[in-house]
């Protein structure tokens, strides 16, 4: 799902105010392919079980924000910690 260029200018991570980004491809597929594995948690430290449509990631890289069935869900708890290493 394209992002609108102006809403994702004003768009921001609702715990620091960093600016977000669309993730890419490629993080949004490994993300996935550890989704269905059952080793995604979020920040409230549930098992994730739906596959991201795509995701937000925030500019100092260490939370993804997921978009779900093209929905971009902004929630702090709802955050994905990103392993430096994925």
């Amino acid at each position: 799902m394209p992002i609108d260029a102006e809403l994702l200018a004003i768009l921001c991570c609702p715990e620091t105010k960093q600016p977000l980004t669309v993730a890419d491809d490629s993080l949004v597929r490994r993300l996935n392919d550890q989704i269905r594995e059952g080793k995604i948690k979020n920040r409230a430290e549930q098992v994730i079980s739906d596959s991201l449509s795509g995701g937000l990631l925030r500019a100092d890289g260490k939370i993804l924000y997921p978009i779900i069935d093209d929905i971009p869900v902004l929630l702090i708890e709802e955050g994905i910690p990103i392993d430096p290493l994925a």
